[in-house]
C-alpha cells in the first residue's frame, strides 16, 4: 500500500470508499448515501486542505440523510465545558446536528475531559467532529477518543516529493483526467508544494486541457513560473544548452527568483546525475526506493548521464558547490556568479 494511502484515511471500523484514487487529498471516506456516519469523528493532522476536506466529508454524509442538519463550529480555546454540554444535548425532535471542535489541542484540562465524556454518549442525531493537529498537546484526549471507538482520519503533512506527486495524480484522476509522470514534475516545479495551489492548478488544467495532461500542456499554462524556476535553468544546463540556460536564468532573475534557489537547483540536478550514474542502468521502479526519488526522475537522469564523463561531472559538481557559496555571500555579484557557473557546467558537459 502506498504511503499516501496511510496519510488520510479513516480507521477500518466503517465501510469506506476511495474517492481520490488513494489520495490523501480526498481520502478514503464513508459513503454519502445509505450509511449513517459514526457519531464521533477524530480528524488528526496538520495538512489544512486535507483536514478541511475530511470535515466537509462528514458534513456531507450527515446532510445526505438530513439536509436540514445544523452545523456548529467552535474553537476549543474559546469554548467552555458547559457550552459543549449544551451543544451536545439532544433536541426535542432529535434534529440532526454536526458539532466541529477546531484546534482540539488547545483545549484546557476541564474541556478535554468534557470532550471525552461527551463523546462517550453523544445524543441521537448528533455527530461530533474533533479536529486535532496531531502534536503532543492533549494527546491523552486523542488516545481516549481512539479507544472509545471514534472514527479516525489521519491528515499528516505531505513532506515527500512522492507524496505530492501522488496527490496531483489522484486529484487529476478524481476529476476524470490523466496526467503523464513528467508533467507532474513540471507542475510541482511551477506551482510549488502548497496543496491548495496544487489542487487549484490541477483543477484548472483538467478543465482547460481535457482528459489528458502532458508536459507541454503544463509548461504552456504555467510558462511564466515553470520556465523561470531554478529547475528550468538546471534542466538546460545538464543537457549542455548554454544559450537556453542563460535565457532561463535571466528570466528567473527578472521575475525575482532568489539566486539561492537557482544554485540549489543546479546542485540538485548534478547530485541526481551522480547518484543515478553510480547506481547503473537498473530498473527505475526498483531503484526508486534505494535512491529516494521517483522513477520518472531516475529515468530522465539515466538518459542525461550517458552524455557525461565522470571527470566532467566532477568539474561540474565543483562549480555547483562554488556557486552555492557565492550566492550565499562569498561573491559580490550573485547574478554574475550564476552566469559563470552555468557557462562552466555547460562547458564541462559539452567536453564529454
Amino acid at each position: 500500500m502506498k504511503a499516501t494511502l496511510r496519510q488520510c484515511r479513516p480507521s477500518a471500523q466503517a465501510e469506506v470508499r476511495d474517492v481520490g484514487a488513494g489520495s490523501p487529498a480526498v481520502g478514503a471516506v464513508g459513503q454519502h448515501g445509505g450509511m449513517t456516519p459514526a457519531p464521533v469523528q477524530l480528524v488528526v493532522g496538520e495538512e489544512e486542505l486535507l483536514v478541511e476536506r475530511a470535515v466537509q466529508e462528514v458534513i456531507a454524509q450527515v446532510r445526505a440523510d438530513d439536509p436540514d442538519a445544523e452545523l456548529r463550529r467552535f474553537r476549543t480555546a474559546e469554548l467552555a465545558a458547559a457550552d459543549l454540554a449544551e451543544s451536545m444535548s439532544p433536541s426535542l425532535f432529535a434534529e440532526g446536528r454536526v458539532i466541529v471542535l477546531q484546534n482540539a489541542q488547545d483545549a484546557g484540562k476541564e474541556l478535554a475531559t468534557a470532550i471525552v465524556e461527551q463523546a462517550a454518549r453523544p445524543g441521537e442525531g448528533i455527530v461530533l467532529v474533533v479536529v486535532h493537529s496531531g502534536g503532543a498537546r492533549n494527546k491523552a484526549m486523542v488516545d481516549a477518543l481512539r479507544k472509545s471507538g471514534a472514527k479516525v482520519t489521519n491528515c499528516a503533512k505531505l513532506t515527500r516529493h512522492e507524496e505530492r506527486s501522488d496527490f496531483v495524480r489522484a486529484e487529476v484522476r478524481r476529476l476524470g483526467g490523466r496526467i503523464e509522470p513528467a508533467a507532474i514534475g513540471v507542475l510541482l516545479e511551477a506551482v510549488g508544494s502548497d496543496l491548495r495551489e496544487l489542487a487549484a492548478a490541477t483543477s484548472q488544467l483538467v478543465a482547460d486541457t481535457g482528459a489528458r495532461i502532458d508536459e507541454s500542456a503544463v509548461r504552456r499554462y504555467y510558462r511564466g513560473r515553470a520556465e523561470s524556476s531554478g529547475f528550468a535553468v538546471a534542466d538546460k544546463v545538464v543537457v549542455g544548452d548554454q544559450a537556453g540556460a542563460l535565457e532561463a536564468l535571466r528570466w528567473s532573475q527578472l521575475l525575482g527568483v532568489p539566486s539561492v534557489l537557482v544554485a540549489d537547483a543546479l546542485a540538485d540536478a548534478l547530485r541526481t546525475l551522480a547518484k543515478v550514474g553510480s547506481a547503473g542502468r537498473g530498473d527505475p521502479n526498483r531503484l526508486a526506493g534505494t535512491l529516494g526519488m521517483p522513477p520518472w526522475k531516475i529515468r530522465k537522469a539515466q538518459r542525461e548521464v550517458r552524455a557525461w564523463r565522470p571527470e566532467a561531472l566532477a568539474v561540474a559538481y565543483a562549480a555547483a558547490a562554488e556557486v552555492n557559496a557565492d550566492v550565499k555571500g562569498v561573491a559580490a555579484d550573485a547574478g554574475y556568479a550564476l552566469e559563470r557557473a552555468v557557462i562552466r557546467i555547460c562547458a564541462a558537459r559539452n567536453s564529454s
